[in-house]
This record gives C-alpha cells, sequence and structure tokens, in this order.
C-alpha cells in the first residue's frame, strides 16, 4: 500500500500537521525522478534510494520536532511535560502517583523490635512497615504498611504473607483485608478535563462558578443542583434575603450539597469562590487557611444524606414467565437509576416504569410488562426471630410496624409483606422465610404508587440491591 500524498506543514483544530516519513519518502522519490528521468533504478537496494532514505528520515524528525513543539503551545494538544506547563497558567498542576497502603497482622516475640521491615506479596511487590515495631505483651500487632512501589498495587485478602526482611522475634505477616489502592500519575486526558473546566470559571455567575469550582476540585463525585425555594427567592444553594427561608438557610447565605472522598479540597473551592460577606452553611466544616494573608475562615457544607429506597415490583410474562436473570437485570437496572439521580432529586413513579420497561430487548415487542410498581421509604426497625420455612416472626418491637410494610432482612423472602396487625410480639409474613433468624436486623418500609420527595435538599436517594425485589405475579 503506497504512502498517502505528501502535503506541506499545516496548521488545523489539531494543531501543526506534517506528512509522515513514508510520504516525504515518497515525495523526495518522485522529485529525483522527475528530474534525472523515469528510466533512474530507485529500488530499496540502490544507492539512491538509501541516500534518499536518510534525508526523508531527518526531514521527518525535523517535521515532528516542530509539531510537538507547536503543539505543546495549547493545551488541547500538549502532552506530558508541556501540559504541566499550560496548566500551570491556570493554577492547576498534576495529580501526583500515590501509595497502596494495607493493615498487616504481625505476630513474634514480646518486646522485640522490628526495624525497617518489609513484608512482600505473592506478586513480588515489597510494603514496608513503620520504621519501629515493638511486639506488646500479646505477642500480636496491626500495622500498616506502605506499598514501595507507586501506583495502584493490589493485594487480596491473605496475599501478603511473605517476610522480606527476616528478623529475630518475627514470626509470621498476614493481611486480613484487601490493600486500599493507590493512584497512578494522573493521565493528560484528565488533566486537560480538569483545566477546561478552570478556564470556564471566570465566565460563570458566582454561584455557578462555586459550583464549577468544587467540580474541578479533587476527589469530587458530584454537586447538588439548585432546587427553587418553596415560597421565596433563591434556591436551596443560594439565600440572597436577610432572613431564614423555607430550607432553613441562613440569611445571605450559600449551602452547598457535595459528595467527595476529600473535604478539605471543597472547603478550599469553596472559599475561593464565594463572594465576599457570603455565609457559608452545612453540617460540616473544615477550617481553611487564606495562602496569602494567613487568616483561617470555617468554611460550611452539606455531605449528602443517603435515603434508602424500597421498591416491589411484580412483573407478568406475554408468553412465559419472566426468567431469573430477567428478574436480576431488572433489580440491577432499578439500583443503577437510584444511585445515578442527583442529590435532592425526587424518585419518579413513571421513570421507574420507563427504566423496567427499557430492559427488553424491543419495546415495541417486550418480553414482559409490568403489573404493579409500590415505592417507599424505611418506617421501622428492629430485629426478629424467625425459622426457615415459617410465616410467622417475634420481633423485639412493634413500634411503627403495620399490615402492609414490605419486610427486608436477611433470611426474608424478597417481596415479602406485613399480614395484618402484630399480636403481641408476633407478625405474620406473606411469604416463608427463606432461612432461619436469630436477632436478625429487620427494616420494614410503608409502600405505596406516589413518587418519593426527598425529606431536604440535602438528602439523596440510594439504591440497595437487598431492598429491591422484582418478582413475578
Amino acid at each position: 500500500m503506497s504512502a498517502p500524498a505528501y502535503s506541506p506543514p499545516s496548521i488545523t483544530a489539531a494543531g501543526l500537521t506534517v506528512s509522515s516519513y513514508a510520504s516525504i519518502l515518497q515525495d523526495n522519490l518522485q522529485a529525483f525522478l522527475n528530474i534525472y528521468g523515469v528510466n533512474q533504478y530507485v529500488a530499496p537496494d540502490s544507492s539512491i534510494y538509501q541516500l534518499l532514505s536518510i534525508i526523508s528520515l531527518k526531514q521527518s524528525d525535523t517535521m515532528q520536532a516542530a509539531q510537538l513543539a507547536y503543539n505543546q503551545s495549547s493545551p488541547q494538544t500538549a502532552v506530558g511535560a508541556g501540559l504541566d506547563r499550560q496548566v500551570k497558567m491556570n493554577g492547576l498542576a498534576r495529580e501526583a502517583f500515590t501509595y497502596s497502603t494495607v493493615s498487616l497482622y504481625l505476630t513474634g516475640t514480646y518486646n522485640v523490635t522490628i526495624s525497617n521491615g518489609f513484608a512482600q506479596d505473592q506478586n513480588g511487590n515489597l510494603w514496608s512497615l513503620p520504621t519501629t515495631v515493638t511486639f506488646p505483651l500479646s505477642s500480636v500487632i496491626t500495622v500498616t504498611a506502605v506499598c514501595t512501589t507507586p501506583g495502584a498495587v493490589a493485594a487480596e485478602p491473605g496475599t501478603i504473607i511473605i517476610i522480606n526482611t527476616p528478623q529475630a522475634g518475627w514470626a509470621t505477616v498476614t493481611n486480613p483485608t484487601a490493600a486500599v489502592v493507590g493512584a497512578a500519575v494522573e493521565p493528560d486526558s484528565a488533566l486537560r478535563a480538569r483545566q477546561a473546566v478552570s478556564v470556564a470559571l471566570p465566565s460563570l455567575t458566582p454561584v455557578a462558578s462555586t459550583i464549577a469550582g468544587i467540580l474541578a476540585a479533587p476527589g469530587v463525585i458530584r454537586v447538588a443542583p439548585g432546587y427553587p425555594t418553596p415560597g421565596g427567592p433563591g434556591s436551596s444553594i443560594e439565600n440572597p434575603t436577610g432572613a431564614s427561608d423555607s430550607w432553613g438557610n441562613p440569611p445571605h447565605s450559600i449551602s452547598m450539597v457535595v459528595q467527595c472522598t476529600n473535604t478539605l479540597t471543597v472547603a478550599a473551592a469553596i472559599y475561593s469562590k464565594k463572594t465576599i460577606g457570603c455565609l457559608t452553611h452545612g453540617t460540616t466544616t473544615v477550617p481553611v487557611v487564606d495562602a496569602n494573608t494567613g487568616v483561617t475562615s470555617d468554611i460550611s457544607f452539606f455531605l449528602p444524606t443517603s435515603l434508602p429506597v424500597f421498591l416491589i415490583v411484580v412483573l407478568s410474562g406475554y408468553g412465559s414467565t419472566p426468567t431469573s436473570a430477567t428478574l436480576t437485570a431488572v433489580q440491577a437496572d432499578l439500583v443503577a437509576y437510584l444511585n445515578a439521580l442527583a442529590i435532592g432529586e425526587t424518585v419518579s413513579i413513571g421513570a421507574l416504569y420507563y427504566e423496567i420497561m427499557a430492559v427488553n430487548t424491543s419495546l415495541s415487542a417486550p418480553n414482559f410488562g409490568t403489573q404493579s410498581v409500590q415505592v417507599g421509604v424505611q418506617t421501622a426497625a428492629t430485629t426478629g426471630t424467625f425459622t426457615m420455612g415459617a410465616t410467622t416472626m417475634t420481633v423485639a418491637s412493634t413500634t411503627g410496624i403495620i399490615s402492609g410494610q414490605m419486610v427486608v432482612g436477611a433470611g426474608v423472602a424478597p417481596g415479602t409483606l406485613v399480614v395484618g396487625a402484630p399480636s403481641g410480639s408476633v407478625i405474620t409474613l406473606s411469604l416463608a422465610a427463606t432461612a432461619a433468624g436469630t436477632g436478625a436486623a429487620v427494616a420494614f418500609a410503608t409502600l405505596g404508587v406516589v413518587d418519593v420527595v426527598m425529606p431536604n435538599f440535602y438528602y439523596a436517594a440510594e439504591g440497595i440491591a437487598a431492598n429491591v425485589a422484582v418478582v413475578t405475579a
């Protein structure tokens, strides 16, 4: 296959584009034939071919160097160190790698001290113990070890069992739990995405700029949108008035709701974007030190409060009973839908029906239909004792338990309901227990066929497979 025709260097949306070595060589050979005649021998074993290939390679190297240098001038095309220099103008820096950590269980001799010890996993990775570890009277101790290899190094339970630096008095090592995996160096693509967000911040309104700043902070998963405040101006995020609003937000305040893994970076983002004199409101408060003045300010915001949602879905087949695979697929789809809702967003009955039917391969010729959907939240909880196959349960408390509630717990069949009022400490179940339980935790949810509205703007619907029962008619 011949190389693409040679084209001079040009500037496009992708930056400086240049021809390949093969195209340059082909163009040089053709130029030679144009000058000296087409009857010249220019096969790969000829001296002129060898000469022109060397010249073409040098030309290609020069063009590629020019392309790299030019493209390093834009964050859209820069790579590596060049991209680091570009994003620095936005006050950004590439996130460095971190190391995996793990809890190690050591046994040895009382009062023996391990100095600069290392354990080794089955893949050959070394895990560094604290500088000194002294065995207590019990001769066992749990320590946190750090992997010497940077990045996402995993270690399943029971895989770090080799003493790499044997020392007298150190007998065994193991990891009862999996390692907390570290992170690799931030890739160019992720750094470009953060840079794109950062350059948009100045063009936004103060509230939108604050939200964008939070989204750009490391460890942020999602931020709640602003819902209109019932009966007044402002939103769940901003109260511009001089009095507390119907949500309970103080005057002239902002109330950010952020799901994150690092509260300090969120607080720092809010501090850098909030307007002068604006109060930050929330149940999580983090002190932030101003890099310029050294003054410490307390920044408050909300972490979302999870609201587990309970569902009973009854499916009916068209010609055949829905398979267990179908029931599982519908359950997974509903759990994913609930967890994908925005913080504060209502759980819609209509959306639930849509998510269920979307599991069908073809909506125009569905394999199953939805007979009923009931949704609700937990209204009572206690512990219960029951035997396998029984339809009664003895509970520690009947407070809040009423007929028709959904029952969820280990050993309770999916889709089980409370039948009738409790009789003393005994309740009747609509389905037989699938396993025995003694003092097992049991939840009760009152169901209905109406949308589930979050109790407040900082609540977030949570989908848990155990709370979503999908059964057949």
